[in-house]
């Protein structure tokens, strides 16, 4: 069950204040305080609580019931009933100023009574209601990030928050109740004519500043009968989102430029790794081909015989760069079917010298019955050379004895793969990687040679992928390492 509602009783005759405060006490209410002054009646109604005010008119003293309205509806916010005898227009006029919840004549019945009170707690609580949720609701629009506008049937600004005011560059108080368009004006940031269409791409143009981009949206208000009562329009600064984007794009080309460079780089060292070693063959060729020709008497077949290796290895470079521009252009390889252990023969005859010089005992085999593979001729043929290459320079890089013959060991051999692939694996017995390195043998630059350029292994990486295979390095016991790689399998 509710408590009873708490009354104050602002009246200057006792006899009627007496019989008030009983009639109000047989309806039910608490009656928390009684006074003949207008000037005491805010004090005590906040005082007391009150949560509603009975008030005469006519006080004795110099505030009268109307003043004393006003008084305790700005100090305690709570309604004010009217008593009075007096129903003239003027005392109406005034009374209405205060905006009461109730105006009963004398004499009046406990019902005219009790429905004034009741109505009047009623439509006070329903009115607090209402005030706090548009607290709230200026609360939240108020702290958004977007700017909000909102408008009567007729055009003009009812409400604005604080992102408008800024972006408007007028305050509140000087905005409402002039039109919307000489505050507010949009044109389309491509064609131009001033417009008032939702969407991006806009420019809000204002007196004395520079337009701003912006984004927008509008909505119609609408009443509980259908009818449009105005527009909500909210909108957003698009400035710091265009810096953004703009350093972003700067970014993104910047990225580009040294992307590009960055390639040009990893091909121009591919490049000079891939041709060093045909380039060293000619030249030795060449150097031994002026001594054959410099002898009294010049063996002519020797010199033959050089300037056909000459051939070979020039067009073996050529091939080289052809191959790698292909691998920097993205276009795919050249793929016929390979015979990987003679393949695997080729490279080591091609890589015979630089085995004899540092001493390395080179195994060919053992070979899988299938051996056959679709590939590139030339870049299977790099990537072999480059693998061949690493093998010999761990090998010479040993610390190990070289009195043992396992220790001078580089093995070449194919096995079968996963389902439709030739596994080619190169097994030398040098002193391996360390673990930590092994993930990144196949990065470009990397290296743990004193004056490696590290490109062969990036290069190897680059040749096996575009050919739908894979690469991979693995420890050998009780040393050595094994570089390895699996290519499709040729059909038939």
């Amino acid at each position: 069950m509710s408590r009873p509602a708490r009354i104050l009783v602002v009246e200057d005759d006792r006899v009627v204040a007496r019989d008030l405060r009983q009639q109000l006490g047989h309806l039910g209410y608490q009656v928390v305080g009684v006074t003949a002054r207008g000037e005491d009646a805010a004090a005590l109604a906040r005082s007391t609580s009150a949560e509603l005010a009975l008030t005469d008119i006519r006080l004795e003293g110099a505030m009268d019931g109307i003043d004393a309205a006003q008084e305790i509806r700005l100090a305690c916010d709570i309604p004010v009933v009217f008593l009075t005898a007096y129903a003239d227009d003027e005392t109406l006029r005034r009374a209405r100023l205060t905006e009461p919840f109730g105006y009963l004549l004398k004499p009046f019945e406990d019902s005219q009574l009790r429905t004034a009170i009741e109505m009047a707690l009623y439509k006070h609580a329903n009115d607090r209601k209402l005030r706090e949720s548009e607290r709230r609701y200026a609360a939240t629009l108020a702290s958004i990030g977007d700017a909000v506008i909102t408008t009567d049937e007729a055009g003009c600004i009812r409400y604005l928050n604080p992102v408008a005011e800024r972006l408007i560059h007028c305050r509140a108080d000087a905005a409402l109740g002039r039109p919307l368009a000489e505050l507010y004006r949009v044109s389309d940031e491509e064609t131009g004519p001033w417009a008032q269409a939702p969407g991006a791409g806009l420019m809000l143009h204002g007196p004395g500043r520079e337009p701003v981009p912006i984004e927008q949206s509008v909505s119609p208000l609408i009443d509980e009968r259908g009818k449009v009562t105005g527009s909500v329009l909210v909108f957003r600064d698009l400035s710091h989102r265009r810096t953004v984007e703009k350093e972003l794009r700067d970014a993104q080309a910047e990225l580009a430029r040294v992307s590009g460079l960055t390639t040009m780089g990893e091909l121009a060292a591919s490049i000079a790794h891939e041709i060093n070693q045909p380039l060293a063959a000619i030249v030795t060729n060449a150097s031994a081909g002026l001594n054959w020709l410099r002898r009294p008497q010049p063996e002519l077949a020797e010199v033959e015989q050089l300037l056909g290796w000459i051939l070979a290895d020039g067009s073996r470079a050529a091939g080289v760069i052809k191959s790698l521009q292909a691998l920097a252009r993205k276009s795919g390889p050249e793929l016929a079917r390979l015979d990987m252990a003679a393949t695997i023969h080729e490279v080591a005859q091609l890589m015979r010298p630089d085995i004899q010089r540092h001493g390395v005992r080179l195994q060919l085999g053992p070979f899988a019955a299938q051996s056959h593979v679709l590939g590139d001729r030339i870049q299977i043929q790099q990537v072999l050379v480059n693998l061949l290459r690493n093998g010999i320079e761990a090998i010479r890089d040993s610390t190990g004895g070289s009195g043992a013959d396992s220790s001078r060991l580089l093995v070449v051999s194919t096995a079968p793969g996963e389902a439709g692939e030739v596994a080619i694996c190169v097994t030398d017995s040098g002193d391996g990687v360390a673990e930590a390195h092994r993930e990144r043998l196949f990065d470009a630059f990397f290296t743990t040679k004193p004056h490696g350029m590290g490109m062969g292994l990036a290069i190897c990486r680059s040749i096996v992928e575009a050919h739908q295979g894979r690469l991979w390095a693995t420890p050998v016991a009780p040393r050595g390492l094994r570089l390895a790689f699996a290519l499709p399998a040729a059909p038939g």
